[in-house]
């Protein structure tokens, strides 16, 4: 005589392992067809059914064996539906979101590197001691009184150079917007 799915249910709900593998093989094709036709497609209905399969002892522990096994693991699935769809949505506002966000990123990287580029190459055009003296106190973050140490300078000079880098950066920036 075969156990009734009702007394499967009430074991596995307290813990019978063997009542609750009964209880999966006997009803998972049936669960994964109507979870098939919840999600319309195979691999939806694949993860739908395991998600309920994992929730299924948690969710046991409450039956209240009011109604029959089968009708309250329909109403389990449909709840699961609902469930996966909502989580759907938020991920899919999340990522609309997202995507606008990584794309300002994007671009204010690549204006970023522009930026460096466009230093890089007008660096490049001066002379080699402004350029030291750029290096050590913008690039390394040094004082004007520590690059003129570093650069056996005076710091009235160190402060000339940052001026003369300026203007110069200044002067190049101008031809190439007139070009």
């Amino acid at each position: 005589m075969e156990t009734s799915d009702e007394a499967l249910a009430l074991a596995a709900a307290q813990g019978d392992r063997a009542a609750f593998a009964a209880l999966v093989s006997r009803h998972y094709d049936r669960l994964l067809g109507f979870a098939w036709r919840l999600t319309g497609t195979r691999a939806e209905a694949e993860d739908l059914a395991q998600d309920i399969c994992i929730a299924l002892p948690r969710k046991l522990a409450g039956w209240r064996a009011e109604a029959r096994f089968t009708t309250w693991l329909y109403r389990v699935a449909v709840n699961a539906a609902h469930d996966r769809r909502r989580r759907q949505a938020v991920r899919d506002r999340a990522a609309a979101g997202w995507g606008d966000w990584e794309q300002a990123r994007q671009d204010a990287m690549a204006e970023d590197r522009a930026a460096q580029d466009w230093l890089t190459q007008a660096m490049a055009r001066l002379p080699e001691d402004l350029r030291d003296t750029v290096a050590i106190v913008l690039g390394e973050g040094l004082t004007q009184a520590q690059a003129a140490e570093v650069l056996g300078l005076s710091e009235g000079t160190v402060a000339w150079r940052m001026s003369e880098v300026k203007r110069r950066l200044r002067a190049v920036a101008a031809e190439e917007a007139k070009a």
